[in-house]
Formats: structure tokens, C-alpha cells, sequence
């Protein structure tokens, strides 16, 4: 998976754990992910959280076949982060023929939770 010149780059995320059904990633709060008022930016919070998805979303799927997108997102910002890492855990909740839900929860580096995401994948054919 090539993860260069992409939104991944650019905020500085890392893929930390890849495993079926699970993945784990890290995006640090700088100024690339912060909102003009110094914490960390909600879209910044949710573009973590939906990468953590598809990629999990997309180890799932047969590669040859089918391929994924996001469906739909949200988000709950819980509390507000002005420096340091944040770590985004997703977990599969449910593994459709057409979709997927993910469950992702955003913590800081003591594990307080940040953000509770919740993202649905489209599970699409190729042709």
C-alpha cells in the first residue's frame, strides 16, 4: 500500500498494527492537525478515523474482486488536544456481503478518549 503524496502523509499518520478485523494507527497534534485555535482539528480527528476504517475495510475484502469506500461518518470530539499523539483504534463491528461498520476510538497518549467515530464502508465490485 503506498502511502506517499497522501492525506496520510500529509497529516503525519502512522499504520502501527494491521491485523484482520483490527487496525491501529498514530497522527501527531502539530500544526499540520490543528485548528486556528490550537487543539486539534475535528476534520483531522475524523480524516484519522476514516483512514484507520478503509484500510482495516480493505484487508477484509478479496482484492482481486472488490475493492472499498467510505459510505458514511461520524464523529464525537470528547475533549480537546493541543500537542503530542493521538492513536486511533478501529475494530470491526460488522462484515456485510455490501458493507462494513467500524468502530474507532481516538486516544491520547494516557488512553483518555479524544474521539468515538463510527464509519460504514461500501464494499464495491470491480469490474
Amino acid at each position: 500500500m503506498n502511502l506517499k503524496n497522501t492525506l496520510i502523509e500529509a497529516l503525519g499518520m502512522e499504520i502501527i498494527s494491521l491485523e484482520k478485523g483490527k487496525v491501529i494507527a498514530t497522527m501527531p497534534v502539530d500544526e499540520q492537525t490543528r485548528q486556528p485555535f490550537g487543539l486539534l482539528h475535528g476534520g483531522a480527528s475524523v480524516a484519522l478515523a476514516e483512514t484507520v476504517a478503509s484500510i482495516g475495510a480493505y484487508e477484509l475484502v478479496d482484492k482481486e474482486k472488490e475493492s472499498v469506500a467510505g459510505l458514511e461518518i461520524n464523529a464525537n470530539h470528547i475533549r480537546g488536544k493541543r500537542d503530542g499523539m493521538v492513536t486511533a483504534i478501529a475494530t470491526v463491528l460488522h462484515q456485510g456481503r455490501t458493507t462494513m461498520v467500524w468502530d474507532i476510538k481516538i486516544v491520547d497518549e494516557e488512553e483518555k478518549l479524544i474521539c468515538v467515530s463510527r464509519c460504514t464502508m461500501a464494499v464495491l465490485k470491480i469490474k
